[in-house]
């Protein structure tokens, strides 16, 4: 049997209630499963790359080692136009 900690569970919880929130948000603007697949990733980027943690006093990307920095909205925008335009 897997041990979770409750920090873990209380970020699983806010991170089930953000999506949640998307459930009820997205289909009022949008009818499109894509929108809102993209909706949400751009949430997790948020969650992950830009937002300081309180517990962690950093970014989850940043505890985990991915990047060294702590990232800007300008970063992941940057990230998204490379993106388009390498599947172009």
């Amino acid at each position: 049997m897997i041990s979770l900690g409750i920090p873990k569970l209380v970020r699983f919880a806010k991170i089930r209630r953000q999506i949640a929130v998307y459930g009820i948000i997205i289909p009022a603007f949008s009818k499109k499963v894509e929108n809102h697949a993209h909706a949400v990733a751009l949430n997790m980027m948020y969650y992950n790359f830009v937002r300081i943690h309180k517990t962690l006093r950093m970014t989850p990307a940043m505890a985990v080692g991915v990047t060294k920095r702590l990232w800007e909205m300008s970063d992941i925008v940057e990230v998204l136009e490379a993106w388009e335009t390498a599947s172009v």
